[in-house]
């Protein structure tokens, strides 16, 4: 497989997207490119359809309007080099399966019709579980996580599709500090490794530290590029409205905090 960080094409082109939810339009004419290598946020108020752009780029949702491309391909053609990490909201934590079992999921998609995960696919999920700092919990029925632990086991399995893009929806909602710094740790060493990672996410006061790229959603695009770029009042001010106020004030503090000042 060619390298993703070397490919001509975006990692992600979106060119004139649209897409309803009963005929009320959630994303209205969306058309950007991220390129490959990049972590990229991407945000926005509530219902500004950020959960909706990444379930429709991997095809979880079909727009009325307007195409899709990963690496140059449509989703079809290259699904196996894509990686989804969903809101915690919609697991079904009661499911009665392990940490492990959950993980080796992440393989199924290469296995194959009837065949079996082998020994090779095991220590694989053991690997990945390691490298989230979640082996001692590998045996736990999944209900029996923290939601810190849930999402870095959900990440695990991404991780073990060994992909080219990764889509994480709010990775970050409702878990501990030291999960965010594990998870944080391995998106920016999959951006060292050439793939790619798109973040849902909410968080401003982390966004100039944690990502290279924005995406700024509210319903239509606001702003799409480097984040020393996009990442402005300005900006800020079209994608949160009226509520922006409160959100720059909550960030003046936050930075002022981050200084020492009180």
């Amino acid at each position: 497989m060619e390298d993703a960080g070397t490919q001509a094409n975006p990692a992600l082109h979106v060119v004139q997207l649209t897409v309803n939810y009963d005929k009320t339009p959630v994303l209205w004419d969306i058309s950007c490119d991220v390129p490959c290598g990049t972590l990229a946020g991407i945000v926005g108020p509530n219902g500004a359809g950020k959960s909706t752009f990444i379930r429709t780029a991997m095809g979880l949702l079909q727009p009325i309007s307007g195409k899709v491309e990963i690496f140059g391909e449509p989703l079809s053609e290259v699904r196996k080099r894509v990686a989804y990490v969903p809101q915690r909201e919609s697991v079904d934590w009661d499911f009665p399966i392990t940490v492990h079992d959950l993980v080796l999921m992440g393989r199924y998609g290469n296995l194959g019709l009837f065949r079996w995960p082998r020994r090779a696919d095991h220590r694989a999920a053991d690997y990945y579980l390691e490298m989230v700092d979640m082996i001692p919990y590998r045996n736990r029925q999944i209900s029996q996580l923290s939601g810190g632990q849930q999402q870095r086991a959900f990440l695990a399995r991404a991780l073990l599709q060994e992909a080219d893009i990764y889509f994480l929806d709010e990775p970050f909602s409702g878990i501990d500090h030291a999960s965010e710094t594990v998870i944080m740790a391995l998106l920016r060493e999959l951006r060292e490794q050439g793939k790619t990672v798109l973040v849902v996410h909410h968080d401003l006061n982390t966004v100039e530290n944690y990502f290279d790229s924005m995406l700024m959603l509210n319903t239509s695009l606001v702003a799409c590029g480097p984040t020393k770029e996009v990442f402005t009042p300005e900006n800020l001010h079209k994608t949160y409205g009226k509520s922006y106020a409160i959100l720059d004030e909550a960030l003046k503090l936050s930075q002022h905090k981050s200084a020492g000042i009180p």
